[in-house]
């Protein structure tokens, strides 16, 4: 973002210095030809007297030394031309010195006409002036002067120096101006990330205390505070309603279970499997329980991670809702590979396949079965091709499924398909296992199996990955 702005702000700059910078060395390249220019013809027009009247005279002695001096002091040549195109006068210059160029000027200014100033003198050549002598409106010679670039160009060279200089400082405080302005900018923003990351990491009580910046970004910190604050009352309600939930459902657990062994001296050997179901499911809510109060005090999830068998989960589930299946006489079928395993909290996963379970049995028809199905990593039978690093439980039930563009919305807060809202439920139960499958490094995925019905797999990470 700093280096966009940054860009943004010197690019155009730069641009109209290079276009200002242009503009100012070819007005000072034309100002110095036009100079140059001047300068000569206002000599000429001192030498026009002199050799008219050597040339009206025949005699070149009476320029001759003018023209010697002048060319000496300024290192210019200087020239008198008769009508034939001759030098007939000249500051010691030869007569072959000059080129066809300035011939072609010396025959315009025979003509009676003044010569132009060549295009470039300062780089290409040498700056040359010719003009006709005229005597009673009659052209009876030329006179010429021909300055050498070395002194304009340096001159020149000088000013493009002093530009280049000039333009170097200006865009060395450009991009000092840039650097502060996407600061002043930038900074505001930067403290927004760090106060959003504080959040993000459970410091709901991160604020954003200077308001320095632009108006915008101050309208926007205002809202920012403002945003923290609802979210940090809401979340600290959603913790008071989870320790006060643990809690009070902790005596009527409690009381549940001291029914349980109360009951369980009253009876003969024949309901000793069913009393153990029944304590190790008053674990497991007890459990849950403290997972529920853990979060609440912590503000994220506390789970103990530990490596898991899944395939143990998977029939330790099954085993707890087979009960519940016989009554809708619905079979629930147990199988897949024995080693695959998790390095996850156990109680979420086990928690996240109850709400699959028993999201299947509400859908599953009477005289059907479900397929309780436990894969390895790289396995292809996880349901959806998963990763080779994955393990997987996969339930599917033969009910009739959801249509494509519903498996995307299956797992949203409160979704029911239009068709199925007749059955009871709250549309809670899958979006749980979401929730719970992503706290764990997992993923939950839905397909449609070509034989109807529908398949919800638990993508989890391999235990063995390195």
């Amino acid at each position: 973002m700093r280096r966009r702005l940054i860009i943004v702000f010197l690019i155009p700059t730069a641009v109209i210095l290079l276009v200002l910078g242009g503009a100012y060395a070819w007005s000072t390249a034309r100002g110095i030809q036009q100079e140059i220019s001047n300068q000569q013809l206002g000599d000429l027009s001192y030498f026009l007297t002199g050799a008219r009247s050597g040339l009206r005279a025949g005699n070149p002695e009476v320029v001759e030394g003018e023209l010697q001096r002048y060319s000496e002091l300024y290192g210019s040549q200087v020239a008198v031309f008769d009508r034939s195109a001759t030098v007939w006068a000249s500051g010691g210059v030869d007569a072959g010195a000059f080129d066809d160029e300035t011939m072609e000027q010396v025959g315009l200014a025979l003509s009676g006409r003044r010569s132009e100033p060549s295009r470039d003198p300062l780089w290409f050549g040498t700056a040359t002036t010719v003009e006709p002598v005229f005597d009673d409106g009659i052209v009876i010679g030329a006179a010429l002067i021909s300055t050498s670039p070395e002194a304009p160009r340096n001159e020149l060279l000088a000013h493009l120096v002093a530009l280049v200089a000039v333009s170097a400082v200006v865009i060395a405080l450009l991009v000092f101006a840039a650097f502060r302005l996407a600061h002043w900018v930038l900074r505001p923003m930067l403290r927004v990330d760090r106060a959003m990351a504080a959040i993000e990491h459970g410091e709901m009580g991160a604020r954003i205390a200077d308001d320095t910046g632009p108006p915008e970004m101050r309208r926007m910190i205002g809202m920012f505070n403002q945003m923290a604050g609802e979210i940090e009352r809401v979340v600290s309600r959603q913790q008071e309603f989870a320790m006060n939930a643990s809690h009070e459902l902790r005596n009527p657990l409690g009381a549940l279970m001291l029914r349980v062994e109360y009951l369980a001296t009253g009876l003969d050997s024949r309901w000793e499997a069913d009393i153990e179901e029944a304590r190790e499911e008053g674990r497991r809510m007890s459990r849950i329980l403290d997972t529920l109060l853990g979060m609440a005090r912590a503000g994220r999830p506390d789970s103990a991670f530990a490596p898991i068998d899944l395939a143990d989960v998977a029939a330790d589930r099954v085993d707890a809702w087979r009960d519940v299946a016989r009554e809708l006489r619905v079979e629930l079928l147990v199988s897949g590979d024995a080693s695959a395993s998790s390095l996850a909290d156990r109680t979420s996963v086990e928690t996240a396949l109850d709400a699959v379970l028993d999201n299947a049995l509400k859908f599953a028809p009477a005289g059907t079965a479900i397929d309780v199905v436990v894969t390895g990593p790289g396995d292809a039978a996880t349901g959806g091709g998963g990763a080779a690093r994955e393990c997987a439980i996969s339930v599917r039930d033969r009910g009739r499924g959801l249509d494509p563009e519903d498996l995307a919305r299956a797992t949203d807060r409160f979704w029911r398909s239009p068709r199925d809202q007749n059955i009871p439920g709250s549309g809670l139960g899958l979006a749980i296992a979401h929730d719970l499958l992503e706290a764990l490094g997992g993923r939950i995925e839905l397909s449609a199996p070509d034989d109807g019905g529908l398949r919800v797999s638990l993508h989890l990470p391999s235990g063995d990955r390195p």
